[in-house]
């Protein structure tokens, strides 16, 4: 009996592998079932995903975004939710991807799969252009302000004996808000991405500066919910095909002047 009973459990694992795999290869040809892929993002978050002057969602990440979708034979839709709340959004099917500069991290890989990464970044300090600030000890007693949820927030929390010198680190439901509120001097130094905050500052010649010190280096990824397996290959393939024909160069030149794309 007990023979029979290791050969009954060991035919439920075969089945719930099998299952499982069938699940998840079944990914890419549900998108393309549903003729779509709903791309969540910051709609605040420039230059990777922002609203121009007419309300329109644009940005890099929405140009990779389009061009991707459009070499995997599907339509895209833009759907910005709240920042903190953009795995849950994934993991429950609101949204198919992040596509709006997301760092890859450990603690999101918990949760999340990610892309083959595409973009290098750091983690910056932006102070007022005439702030006597030099590096990190300098923010000790100063209001240090990021993003909700961000990898901002968690690369401050990496080091935590600087930022128990902080008088606050005052978190933002965005970016641009942050970046206002150090303009108008209620807080004393911004950290962001470089990527966003380098383009924030090229709007507004002469009032901020970068210190020489970060919060570390990262690389961006597209957020994928876990077990997708052939949406990501397929993701993936386009991503690089996008690379090698010099497309994602194009894109990347539009927004930044210069291919920045990780090879």
């Amino acid at each position: 009996m007990k023979k029979y009973f290791i050969a009954f459990l060991l035919i439920i694992l075969m089945i719930g592998i099998m299952t499982g795999t069938i699940l998840a290869e079944d990914s890419l040809a549900e998108i393309k079932e549903k003729g779509k892929i709903v791309v969540g993002l910051d709609d605040s978050f420039p230059p990777m995903g922002f609203r121009d002057e007419a309300g329109e969602i644009v940005g890099f990440d929405i140009d990779l975004a389009k061009e991707a979708a459009r070499r995997m034979g599907v339509e895209v839709e833009f759907k910005p939710v709240q920042w903190d709340g953009v795995l849950l959004s994934l993991k429950n099917g609101m949204i198919d991807l992040i596509w709006n500069g997301l760092t890859i991290t450990e603690k999101r890989a918990e949760q999340i799969d990610f892309s083959d990464p595409y973009l290098a970044n750091r983690q910056i300090i932006i102070v007022q252009s005439d702030a006597d600030l030099v590096g990190k000890a300098d923010l000790s007693g100063k209001v240090v302000a990021a993003q909700l949820g961000s990898s901002s927030v968690t690369a401050i929390e990496s080091e935590p004996e600087i930022m128990a010198s902080f008088a606050e680190l005052r978190l933002f439901s965005n970016n641009t808000e942050a970046l206002l509120d150090l303009q108008t001097g209620r807080v004393d130094a911004v950290v962001v991405d470089e990527i966003v905050g380098r383009y924030y500052i090229s709007k507004r010649p002469g009032v901020f500066k970068v210190l020489k010190a970060d919060f570390g280096r990262e690389e961006y990824g597209v957020g994928i919910r876990q077990n997708e397996t052939s949406f990501k290959a397929e993701l993936n393939r386009v991503m690089q095909e996008m690379k090698t024909d010099g497309t994602g160069a194009e894109i990347s030149k539009k927004w930044f002047g210069e291919d920045i794309l990780l090879k």
